[in-house]
């Protein structure tokens, strides 16, 4: 059954020496191509998988944010580093090969995306309470995707997602 939701919010950080890629700042449109979002560095895809085409984008729903925030994590769009925000769309549609349509744009969810150390950088987690933070966003960090067509969407844009 296809699930249909909207863009809450597109997010990037743009390459800046000395810094990873948390959190991820909103950006008014966004271009996506098999190479990622435009104008946005992912230093793990980078460094460790060579860009690997299958990570381009991570996509993350509302349902998560509001679920840790319920948990006391005051976790905001962009702070798990996702680039897109998908607002009405069920944790539960996502999952390895679901489509995502976006206007031009088509995703295809390719896996999860593992919680790391690279959280601790987020102001409310610290290393302090990093272990504790990376330990309950287990299955819950967002999911990469591929993308199989190109195109540029907006925040309030139409989502579809259509099951494996």
């Amino acid at each position: 059954m296809t699930a249909s939701g909207s863009i809450e919010r597109l997010s990037v950080k743009p390459r800046t020496p000395g810094q990873r890629g948390l959190p991820k700042h909103p950006v008014p449109m966004l271009r996506i191509t098999q190479a990622g979002a435009d104008g946005d560095y992912n230093h793990y895809r980078t460094t460790k998988v060579q860009g690997d085409p299958k990570l381009a984008i991570l996509v993350l729903t509302r349902e998560v944010i509001d679920a840790l925030r319920a948990e006391g994590w005051p976790v905001e769009p962009g702070d798990l580093g996702e680039n897109l925000t998908l607002a009405g769309v069920p944790e539960s549609s996502l999952a390895p090969g679901s489509k995502i349509r976006i206007g031009e744009a088509l995703l295809e969810v390719s896996e999860p995306c593992d919680p790391c150390t690279e959280l601790y950088v987020l102001p409310y987690v610290g290393k302090e309470k990093g272990p504790e933070f990376v330990r309950t966003l287990i299955g819950r960090r967002g999911w990469f995707a591929r993308v199989l067509s190109s195109g540029e969407i907006s925040p309030g844009a139409r989502v579809e997602v259509t099951p494996a």
